[in-house]
Parts: structure tokens; sequence; C-alpha cells
């Protein structure tokens, strides 16, 4: 896993300048737990809301846009972030929208309404409860409806098919997917909020190659993240975590057209964000999988230098649909702490790395 890095991809798409400096300001998460049975998708979500308020010392009247990110195949009803707003407080009128899909897309449409300056501060939330169903099956009902959907295959045997790709490819094995899984649960022993960490056991095989340690944890959790413009970042936070630039992009739909070895969609998702035009030392990177990791280490060109999910990333702590939004709010947190200067954030969407989001964000140089 200690390649170097490549040179960067040379397809002519040039970063996107922001128009404005837009920077995260604050980032709380729950303790992810393997049920949450005694908490209601509002409970869980309100002490992470009342946490980033508390932190920059705004109040819910003070923030210009509100935007979350969840699924109801997961809460299994029609329209539930509407009860998500009851934690909100919706009253006055809000600014609010949601997005049917992990809340690192959420915080991508906030980040564009600050950018038109219709805001100036945007409150960011995303939860999942994977506990009550079967998530394997409830993911199903991504692919498509027609040919893939019918077959019933799960998240975790598409998965293993990319796994046995990169390994018949010879981009890696399966001891060095016991160390990939093994690395991020050490690293998450300094996370409190992981729901894994230390020494978890590699363990039997799920679907071949793949071991039940080289998946994500099932669980239930919630992150919340303030976003502010310019001066008043500054005046939110001591040290913001500046985002330099953002995009997103998709790969075909059909599994069966695509190299499930690469990703170009997240290159050219970091290219337009402009993750190549200098070294990032940190990588929060959205893997569910150990074999994901892979990919995304080739697809982003990052070297050994880089720490990659020094919060032990989605295999201490998956909860789906926020699990995209704490990879951004992890590599805020580095930043906060002058831990990072230049970060690089991923999340993903879909099966096999279909949908992909990078953010590169930094902090302002010491005087």
């Amino acid at each position: 896993m200690g390649q170097q890095p490549e040179a960067a991809p040379a397809s002519g798409a040039r970063p996107l300048r922001p128009a404005r400096d837009v920077a995260v300001v604050a980032f709380a998460q729950t303790d992810h737990r393997r049920r949450s049975d005694d908490l209601s998708e509002v409970e869980m979500l309100m002490p992470v809301l009342h946490k980033v308020l508390a932190d920059t010392g705004l109040r819910t009247s003070d923030i210009g846009f509100t935007c979350s990110g969840s699924s109801d195949y997961l809460a299994g009803r029609a329209f539930s972030f509407t009860m998500a707003l009851d934690g909100v407080g919706a009253w006055p009128p809000i600014s609010e929208s949601h997005v049917e899909t992990d809340g690192a897309w959420a915080l991508y449409e906030a980040w564009v309404k600050i950018l038109t300056g219709e805001a100036d501060t945007a409150l960011v939330y995303a939860y999942g409860k994977s506990s009550p169903g079967e998530v394997r099956d409830v993911l199903t009902r991504q692919l498509d409806p027609y040919y893939l959907a019918p077959l019933w295959p799960d998240s975790v045997s598409l998965a293993a098919l990319q796994a046995q790709a990169l390994i018949d490819a010879g981009d890696t094995d399966e001891p060095a997917l016991a160390g990939v899984a093994a690395r991020s649960r050490t690293d998450a022993a300094g996370n409190p909020h992981a729901q894994l960490r230390g020494d978890v056991p590699s363990g039997d095989y799920l679907v071949r190659p793949l071991r039940t340690g080289d998946c994500p944890p099932i669980g239930d959790g919630a992150a919340a993240v303030i976003l502010a413009a310019g001066d008043r970042a500054r005046e939110l936070c001591e040290r913001p975590a500046w985002i330099r630039g953002m995009d997103h992009r998709i790969e075909a739909h059909s599994l069966g057209v695509r190299d499930l070895t690469d990703s170009p969609s997240t290159r050219l998702a970091a290219e337009r964000a402009g993750a190549f035009e200098s070294p990032v030392d940190t990588a929060e990177l959205h893997a569910p999988f150990s074999s994901q990791e892979v990919v995304l280490r080739k697809a982003l060109h990052l070297g050994a230098d880089v720490r990659v999910n020094p919060s032990g990333g989605a295999l201490a702590a998956n909860p789906v649909m926020a699990a995209g939004l704490i990879r951004i709010g992890e590599a805020a947190a580095r930043i906060h702490r002058g831990e990072s200067h230049r970060a690089l954030a991923h999340a993903t969407s879909g099966p096999c790395l279909q949908q992909n989001l990078v953010a590169v964000l930094e902090g302002e140089r010491d005087e």
C-alpha cells in the first residue's frame, strides 16, 4: 500500500475557482453504535446539532441555509427527513433543502448556496439507522431496476466482485487487504466516536475474497457541520478549514461497462477540485470495504507520505448516509486542531464507488 505517487492526469480539465472563501467552522458526530433502538432519528441527531451551534455561538435563527442528507429506504417511510426538522427547529420559517443521499452532497449544495451569495452561513447534517433492517438488501434498491435489482445482488457481493477484480489484476492480495483493515481500526483507537477500534480479527469469509474484517460495521449515527463565508468564518472559528475546491462525478450505472479496478470519476472530481495542484498531507477516504481504499489510492495518486484515514475511516464506523459527510468533517477537524494544513476528503454513494465527491480543505498558515 506504499506505492509512489503518479503524475497527475492530463485530461485538460481545469480546477474550478470558488467565487467566495467558504470554510468548515464546526463539526460534530455521534458515538456510532451497532444499535440505537432507544433513540429516534431526531433524538440521535439533536446532540450533534446542539454541539455545532454551541461551538460557534450561533442560534438556529442565525443560520442562512440548512441542508440534510438521509434515505427514506433506511427509515422505511416516505419523507422521513421532515421529522428531523423537529430537531433543527423549523420555526420561524427557515431556508431548507434535502438530498436523498450521503450528507456530503448536502454539504456540496450548501457550499454552492453560499458561493452564490444567497447565504453567509449554513448548517449541514446527515443521519442513518441501518440497524432496524438488512442494509445489504436495502442497498440493492439502488441498482438498475430492469437487469440487476431483480437478481438481488447485495452490496457485499458486489464489493467482493470488485475486490476479486483487483486481485486478478495484481493490484492487491488478501494479506494486503487485511493490512488496510488492521491499520484503519488501529488508527481508530484514538477516535472516541468509532464503532470498531483496535485489534479486530479478520474473521471468516463473508463473500470471497472479503472477510468480515474487510467489510464495514453496520451501525447507526449522525453528523453535522457548519459552513461560513469569509470574515464570518474567521469570527466563528480560530482556525477555519477553507474549502479550496469541491466536485462530484458519477460512473455509468451498469456495472458491466465499468472497470471496477479504477475510478475515473474520483480522479476527475479530484482534478476539478484542485487536489493535484499541490500535495495533501491527509486524506479521509470513504472506503467502506478495504479493497476500495486500493482503488481510491490509485485514482487519487496518494503516496506513502499521505496519512490516510487517521480517524479509522468507514471501516471503523459506517453510518450509511452520514459516513461521507464525516470524512469531510474529520479532515476539517484535523485542520482546526492544527494537525493538518492541506487535506483531501472523499465521499461515495452507490455500488462499487459509483458516485464520488472530492473536497480539498486548507488551513491558514501560522504567522
